[in-house]
C-alpha cells in the first residue's frame, strides 16, 4: 500500500488489508509525510503533539489490521508537488526491491489533494512494466473527503470496477479508525464514521453486497 499519510490506508482500504491478511497475504504500507504538519494555525507544541498522536494511530492501526509500516516519511504535508516527482519513485522503488510486490494499492490519481495525486502518478512511474516485472496489478482506491470532492473536469473520475466484500471486516476497519479520531469529523462530513460505513454500504449495494470497497484498476497483467 502506497499512501501520502497514514490514515489514508484505513480510509481506502482497512477492510480489504484484513481480506488479504485472511487470505495469509503478507501486506506491507508505506507513507510520505505526517498529514498534519501543514496546519500551521496552530501552536508549535500543540502540533508536535498531534504529529506523535498520528504517529502511535498508524502503529495501532496496523497492529489492528494486520499490516506492517515499512516505510514513514518526513515530506511536507499538502506540499508533494513541490519536489520533483522523482523524489518519490526513487523511495518507492526502493521498497520495491524489499518487497517485490504482487499487488499494489495507491491513491485514486483523480483526487482533489495534491499529495494524493503525486503519489499516484509516482506509483505508475516505479512500477511501469519490465520484463521479470513482479507486480501483476495496480489498484486506486477512493479517499473519503478527497476522491469524492474532486471534479472530472479538472483530474478525471474515480470509476471502480474492483470490488471487495469487506462485510466481515467493517468493524475492524471502524476501530483502526477510531485510532485516527482526530482526523475524524461529525457527520454529515464524508469522513465521519456515519460517513465511511456509508460509503461501504454504497459500494455493496451496486454490486448485491452489504459493504464493499472500491477500487480502479489502473493496470492487470495475466500471463498465460
Amino acid at each position: 500500500i502506497v499512501a501520502a499519510h497514514p490514515d489514508d490506508e484505513v480510509l481506502g482500504m482497512g477492510g480489504t488489508i484484513c481480506y488479504y491478511r485472511k487470505l495469509k497475504y503478507k501486506v506491507y504500507a508505506m507513507y510520505f509525510s505526517d498529514g498534519v504538519s501543514s496546519r500551521k494555525h496552530i501552536s508549535d507544541s500543540l502540533l508536535k503533539n498531534n504529529i506523535k498522536r498520528r504517529k502511535e494511530a498508524s502503529e495501532k492501526a496496523a497492529i489492528e489490521l494486520g499490516f506492517e509500516w515499512i516505510f514513514k516519511g518526513r515530506y511536507e504535508d499538502n506540499s508533494f508537488d513541490k519536489l520533483p516527482l522523482l523524489t518519490y519513485i526513487k523511495e518507492i522503488e526502493k521498497v520495491k526491491k524489499l518487497v517485490k510486490p504482487s499487488i499494489v494499492y495507491t491513491h485514486s490519481p483523480s483526487d482533489l489533494n495534491i499529495d494524493h495525486r503525486v503519489i499516484s502518478k509516482a506509483v505508475l512511474t516505479a512500477f511501469r512494466p519490465q520484463p521479470r516485472e513482479k507486480c501483476k496489478e495496480i489498484a486506486a482506491f477512493e479517499t473519503p473527503s478527497s476522491t469524492d470532492y474532486g471534479h472530472h473536469k479538472f483530474h478525471g473520475k474515480f470509476t471502480p470496477n474492483k470490488f471487495i466484500d469487506i462485510d466481515r471486516f467493517i468493524k475492524k476497519k471502524i476501530n483502526a479508525m477510531n485510532f485516527y479520531k482526530k482526523e475524524l469529523r461529525k457527520y454529515p462530513h464524508s469522513r465521519s464514521l456515519k460517513g465511511i460505513k456509508l460509503l461501504a454500504q454504497y459500494r455493496g449495494v451496486q454490486v448485491g453486497l452489504k459493504n464493499v470497497e472500491a477500487f480502479e484498476v489502473l493496470r492487470k497483467i495475466i500471463k498465460a
